[in-house]
C-alpha cells in the first residue's frame, strides 16, 4: 500500500503566504512525477504544478512567479510555496505522485486534500 499524507493549508489573508507538503509513504520503491492541483465546488480540478524526478518543472499560468513546487526525493516528499496569495487562490489542494510500489510499473496515487483558504 502507498498512502500521499499532505500537511499545510489554511487561512490567510490576500497576500500572504502558506506552504502545503506531502509525502509519499508504504510500500515505496520509486517515486517519479509529483503534482499538485486544486479543486473548488463544482468545478473540475486543475493541475497547479509538476515536478519530475529529475526536478523539471510546470506550473499553470495563475501560479507562475508566485507558487514554487520543489521535493526532496530521499524524503519522497513534494512542497508547494504559496506566495502572494490571492482569494482565486482558494481550494481545496490535493497531491499526486506516479509511484512505483515493488517494481518498475507505475501507478497514480492521491493525497486527501487539504483546504487553502485566502480571505480578501
Amino acid at each position: 500500500q502507498v498512502q500521499l499524507v499532505e500537511s499545510g493549508g489554511g487561512l490567510v489573508q490576500a497576500g500572504g503566504s502558506l506552504s502545503l507538503s506531502c509525502a509519499a509513504s508504504g510500500s515505496v520503491f520509486r517515486v517519479d512525477t509529483m503534482r499538485w492541483y486544486r479543486q473548488t465546488p463544482g468545478k473540475q480540478r486543475e493541475l497547479v504544478a509538476g515536478i519530475t524526478n529529475g526536478g523539471s518543472t510546470n506550473y499553470v499560468d495563475s501560479v507562475k512567479g508566485r507558487f514554487t513546487i520543489s521535493r526532496d526525493n530521499a524524503k519522497n516528499t513534494v512542497y508547494l510555496q504559496m506566495n502572494s496569495l490571492k482569494p482565486e487562490d482558494t481550494a481545496v489542494y490535493y497531491c499526486n505522485a506516479d509511484v512505483a510500489a515493488s517494481s518498475l510499473t507505475f501507478y497514480g496515487y492521491w493525497g486527501r486534500g487539504t483546504q487553502v483558504t485566502v480571505s480578501s
